[in-house]
């Protein structure tokens, strides 16, 4: 006998959207709306932190959704560029709203995205997966040339502003910054067309991976938008979090001595959580080519996405936008792309490249700390 079906709205959930990822984007955008006012109280950062962590949870498993229904590499570039769009956002609004102190912003930013995409998430899917699975497989002809074109830009938006000369300081002139802003976008541009047009297999997972996940049915493009739009919510709900935590870290780090720009850090941290996770679980599912696409795409993301908005912007901020860095810094990227020319270089990869770039992490959020 046929059994009769349940009107309730578990029942009528669809299997892939389970009821806490439906709640926790709410919850957070509606502790946005209550918590801005709400004081620094100890409950109060409980409360944020808790919801920060669900909607970061909540976020991976509707890009998962989306992944699962337009493939890979698509899945990836989606909450790339989503992540990456909202970091912009908030970048500029601080740097509009804010004083001298901000002139920074934009570069710390980007130059923590990079080291933590780079060092951090690339290290630990590599520690991570090559401790269950002994050795991880990827597309050489799909990475090496993604850390190039990191790399590039890189140096051309990060490292030239600290050598030239027609302006005072580590700074471009406004020609300069909006040539240096048509690059980024026309390389970035060329990434996205390669990556999901031209050489799009070039970015697929290695085959022979055993991931029931991956052959499961997928979900329809019904569920699939729904779990977009959640998506970008959650996403906001990330940000404006860590933004509503970043006043306690600021005191933190004052508290320790710390310069200011570790703040940076710290949030770009924590807006990276969502792809930080979700690598990560690609990496143990012998994904390893997904983790790859999650952290080189947002590290790509957020230069060619972040440059040219500050370019264009630039006349409204307040004060000179500041990219050139520092000598340590340039030391420490250009140690971060040798190890991982290294590391891409040869289609397979152990514990030990993941244990050489959570060394080099390590060392960046030191010497954050005491530079």
């Amino acid at each position: 006998m046929r059994a009769k079906p349940s009107n309730s709205l578990l029942a009528r959930l669809p299997a892939a959207l389970p009821i806490w990822t439906l709640l926790a984007p709410l919850a957070a955008i509606l502790a946005l709306l209550g918590l801005t006012a709400g004081g620094n109280s100890t409950l109060v950062l409980a409360v944020v932190s808790v919801l920060l962590i669900g909607a970061v949870l909540a976020a991976v498993h509707h890009a998962e959704v989306v992944a699962h229904r337009v493939g890979e590499p698509y899945g990836s570039l989606v909450l790339a560029v989503a992540v990456t769009i909202i970091e912009v956002a908030l970048i500029v609004s601080l740097m509009l709203a804010g004083g001298e102190p901000t002139n920074t912003l934009a570069r710390d930013t980007v130059f923590s995205a990079i080291m933590i995409v780079c060092n951090g998430v690339l290290g630990l899917c590599i520690l991570v997966g090559g401790w269950k699975h002994q050795e991880l497989a990827f597309r050489v002809e799909g990475t090496s040339p993604t850390l190039a074109v990191l790399a590039a830009l890189s140096v051309l938006t990060l490292v030239l502003p600290a050598f030239t000369t027609s302006s005072a300081g580590p700074t471009f002139t406004t020609a300069q910054l909006l040539f240096a802003g048509g690059v980024s976008l026309v390389l970035y541009g060329a990434f996205v067309f390669v990556q999901a047009v031209r050489h799009r297999d070039y970015f697929l997972p290695v085959a022979g991976v055993d991931d029931q996940d991956t052959h499961a049915e997928p979900p329809s493009w019904r569920v699939a938008g729904l779990s977009l739009a959640l998506l970008l919510v959650c996403l906001v709900g990330v940000v404006g979090l860590a933004k509503l935590l970043a006043p306690t870290i600021e005191r933190g780090v004052h508290a320790i001595g710390a310069p200011p720009s570790l703040v940076g850090v710290i949030v770009a941290m924590l807006v990276l959580l969502p792809e930080t996770v979700a690598a990560v679980r690609a990496a143990l599912h012998n994904r390893l080519q997904t983790s790859l696409n999650l952290a080189l795409g947002s590290g790509l993301a957020s230069i060619g996405l972040t440059i040219p908005t500050v370019a264009v912007l630039s006349p409204l901020f307040p004060h000179s936008l500041v990219l050139g860095l520092t000598p340590l810094s340039m030391v420490l990227l250009f140690l971060t792309f040798i190890v991982g020319g290294l590391t891409l270089g040869g289609g397979r990869a152990t514990v030990l490249q993941g244990a050489v770039h959570m060394v080099v992490f390590v060392v960046f959020l030191f010497l954050a700390v005491v530079p």
